[in-house]
Formats: structure tokens, C-alpha cells, sequence
């Protein structure tokens, strides 16, 4: 199993997190839950993927390998795009959806994330 890992273990948290993510905004908005599932969000499901692959290499292969030094250096960039460039995206969704008539179609405002739900991710 040693190099499926890498594969499987990601998908298995990717599929968990999905499902949590489904469970926590069917429990805060009941029936809109599949609407809200999606970029943005608890738990970060791009951080809880990469997270995984970066843990999976640190066991497998060593946590003083090189890497577990690049997974760790891409993990912080997707960490600082999901509370940074992607939640200011959702901020401008939020600013220009006032401005569009009820005939068209809304943007996403869920796109980034607050620290909480980067944690819950990791």
C-alpha cells in the first residue's frame, strides 16, 4: 500500500471533510446545505487535502526530508490564499451582488476562509 498512500489518504480526507462540511451547514441552515458546500467554509477542505499529503509524506518519508519542506512551504501558501486573496474575493462578491439586478445571476460570496476554519482543516 506504502505508495497508494499518497493518493488514497488525501481522497479520504477530502471525502471526509466534504461530508462534514455538508453535515455543519446542514446543522446552521438546514436545506441550503448543498448550496453552501463549496469553496469557503468549515472545515477548508483544500487545506484538510493538502494537510493529509503533507502528514502522509512527514510518516512515510521523514519529517526532515525535502519533501516535507516543499509540502509544508505549498501547505502555507494555500493557507494564506484561503484567508487572504480568496476571502477578499468573497468581500468584493458580497460589494458587487448589491449592485446586480434580481434577473441575474448572484456571485459566490463564500470563497475564503477564517482561521477557525483553516484549523479545522488541518
Amino acid at each position: 500500500m506504502g505508495t497508494y498512500l499518497y493518493c488514497v489518504l488525501p481522497f479520504i480526507a477530502w471525502v471526509a471533510s466534504g461530508v462534514l462540511k455538508f453535515l455543519v451547514n446542514y446543522l446552521r441552515s438546514g436545506k441550503d446545505a448543498f448550496r453552501l458546500v463549496g469553496n469557503g467554509g468549515f472545515p477548508s477542505t483544500h487545506t484538510t487535502i493538502l494537510s493529509s499529503m503533507v502528514m502522509t509524506i512527514g510518516f512515510h518519508e521523514g519529517f526532515n526530508t525535502p519533501m516535507f519542506g516543499i509540502g509544508m512551504a505549498i501547505l502555507t501558501i494555500v493557507i494564506i490564499d484561503a484567508t487572504g486573496l480568496r476571502r477578499t474575493v468573497g468581500k468584493h462578491a458580497r460589494m458587487l451582488n448589491k449592485h446586480i439586478s434580481s434577473e441575474e445571476e448572484k456571485l459566490r460570496e463564500r470563497q475564503g476562509h477564517h482561521w477557525h476554519e483553516i484549523f479545522g482543516g488541518l
